[in-house]
């Protein structure tokens, strides 16, 4: 009876040393250093295209369309109350609107860079902390009121718009 009680005794204590050495070893695993920006932990989040009216001269100059994806890390996205797409798209028209000098039919005057950063800028400082890391240009056009009305006469000459 003795020896079932030490047997007992000694295959417990086996058990409850084998258990606190496995969790003590798969802690020291889970300790992985933090990713690094732009190889893992954000999240690329495309917007719909943006279509700003370029207002000139009391007059509808043309459009300014643009795709942009930027980086955000999800903890702090998920924090936000408001939809980040309507924080950059307000970005996009208060820059385009702040800079009139920006003029879409000479390419040297559309700085890309500046634009970037600008929108990074601005979102994070209205949110007060840094949400966005980057911003990425998927897409950017302009087109004038000639070049609108051009493309709605092909399309009225070639039958798309009349059906029998």
């Amino acid at each position: 009876m003795i020896k079932f009680i030490v047997a007992a005794l000694w295959i417990v204590a086996a058990t409850v040393g084998a258990t606190f050495y496995a969790f003590q070893a798969a802690g020291a695993r889970g300790d992985d250093p933090a990713p690094k920006p732009l190889l893992g932990g954000l999240d690329y989040v495309s917007t719909e295209i943006i279509s700003v009216p370029i207002i000139r001269g009391s007059a509808v100059q043309g459009y300014f369309l643009t795709k942009l994806v930027y980086t955000v890390e999800p903890k702090e996205m998920a924090k936000l109350s408001v939809p980040a797409m309507a924080l950059i798209t307000d970005q996009v028209y208060s820059y385009l609107y702040a800079n009139p000098q920006i003029d879409f039919s000479k390419q040297d005057t559309v700085d890309l860079d500046k634009f970037r950063n600008s929108i990074r800028e601005s979102v994070n400082a209205r949110v007060g902390i840094e949400l966005i890391h980057d911003v990425l240009v998927n897409q950017v056009n302009y087109l004038s009121k000639d070049d609108i009305r051009d493309n709605a006469i092909k399309r009225r000459g070639n039958g798309s718009w009349n059906r029998s």
